[in-house]
């Protein structure tokens, strides 16, 4: 890794590691066969609430000048049921080995309402797929640092990933540096393996990844545009950023997230961990005009449509499939 970053890299580790534990105890104590079949968000609410809770409190503890931009905001919190936020405040107590109170809790939720403006700053999903941690598939807690509109850092935790025997990942990287996986049983940044993109270079034996969700990319055209890249195989869908993951190990060399609606724009905390453990790792990633991902519109990308991560190799000819099926 870079040493200019060293310091950051290892705040973030254990920030997301932290998390990523709090949101693997909510789910193993919240979630239940009625939840699923009520549909009943409160989980989700009390993870989603507690993962960003701790994230932010750990850069404010270590890195307090360090503006942070997440997706949620406390006034859902502060709206809802007290047995809610009595459980926000007691998961995010555990996460950090401290007790905090509601004050403390709401506000550092509230944190992650800075600008996008400044010279530096991160942005944090605190659980990216949410549906993917009701059922048990995969979800992550994802973090990056921007600084001069550029990711120089990120880090995925990925409860529902598998490494080394054991459950549970991390996936991390700096610009500069390699991409590495973690256990997320651990500490510090020891026991870390490299990840390298896969070398495939034709698309017949190119595998694909994207959302198990299909509100959430136009899955009829992935199946035209495997078609004209000769993709056989079927694709490996599954929820969040561990797409960007299996891209960055060479389980899978191709994630697209194809607009469903002409004016939907991503937002950013949805891709910048993911991109640059890609990147790092080999791979390259853009919008799907193959134009590089523009962090100088706030919170979404404003000037790009969709997204596309690929082993890098196979870039340009999933650029132009899509093309070809607009």
């Amino acid at each position: 890794m870079t040493q200019d970053l060293d310091r950051e890299l290892q705040i973030a580790v254990d920030a997301v590691r932290a998390a990523s534990r709090v949101c693997v105890a909510v789910r193993a104590r919240l979630v239940s066969e009625q939840t699923l079949t009520k549909k009943d968000r409160s989980p989700v609410t009390v993870a989603d609430f507690a993962s960003q809770a701790v994230v932010c409190a750990t850069l404010a503890d270590r890195l307090a000048e360090d503006p942070v931009v997440a997706e949620e905001d406390s006034r859902e919190l502060q709206n809802a049921a007290p047995a809610l936020l009595a459980s926000v405040v007691e998961h995010t107590g555990i996460g950090l080995g401290r007790k905090a109170n509601e004050a403390q809790v709401l506000s550092w939720i509230d944190t992650g309402g800075a600008a996008t403006e400044g010279r530096r700053f991160w942005t944090l999903d605190p659980i990216d797929g949410t549906k993917g941690f009701l059922r048990g598939g995969q979800y992550v807690v994802a973090l990056a640092l921007i600084e001069e509109a550029k990711v120089v850092l990120g880090v995925l935790g990925c409860p529902g990933r598998s490494h080394a025997g054991g459950t549970g990942t991390l996936v991390a990287a700096v610009a500069g540096g390699p991409t590495i996986e973690l256990p997320l049983d651990g500490s510090g940044l020891g026991s870390a393996e490299r990840l390298r993109v896969s070398d495939v270079a034709a698309g017949g034996a190119a595998r694909f990844c994207e959302s198990v969700e299909s509100a959430h990319s136009d899955q009829s055209r992935s199946v035209a545009i495997a078609g004209r890249l000769g993709i056989t195989a079927d694709p490996v869908r599954m929820d969040s950023q561990a797409k960007y993951a299996a891209v960055a190990s060479g389980e899978a060399s191709i994630y697209m997230r194809l607009p469903t609606k002409p004016d939907y724009r991503e937002c950013i905390w949805d891709h910048a961990a993911g991109s640059i453990v890609v990147e790092q790792a080999g791979g390259r990633v853009s919008d799907i005009d193959g134009a590089p991902l523009d962090y100088t519109h706030g919170r979404r990308f404003e000037a790009n449509r969709g997204v596309v991560a690929t082993n890098g190799l196979l870039h340009d000819a999933v650029i132009d499939a899509i093309a070809a099926t607009a």
